[in-house]
């Protein structure tokens, strides 16, 4: 099983008419790609003030993919380990799943 990414955080993004910063990154590398939840803060634009997640991937040179995130069974204990690290992530993942935070 491999560890978790280390990234270094914040990182800048922009989108559409927004631009902010990513503030927690779930990562690890996986077999074929390196797929990634990421809580994304925007800061400018109609999108100001949300924090929103994306669940993306990348390839094995750290570059963003256009294509859907896609995790196999084999891969969860991988994703939880990362998502475990990031607290924000985690807790909204908790939400959309309908559990309580302890």
């Amino acid at each position: 099983m491999s560890e978790p990414r280390q990234v270094h955080l914040p990182g800048k993004f922009s989108m559409h008419q927004s631009d902010g910063e990513i503030v927690e990154e779930a990562r690890f590398e996986g077999e074929h790609t390196g797929p990634a939840i990421q809580l994304m803060q925007f800061e400018s634009g109609p999108a100001a003030g949300s924090i929103p997640l994306r669940f993306c991937h990348f390839n094995h040179a750290s570059r963003f993919q256009r294509s859907p995130l896609i995790v196999g069974e084999p891969e969860i204990d991988q994703l939880q380990e990362a998502v475990a690290a990031n607290p924000r992530i985690r807790a909204l993942l908790l939400q959309i799943a309908g559990e309580v935070e302890a």
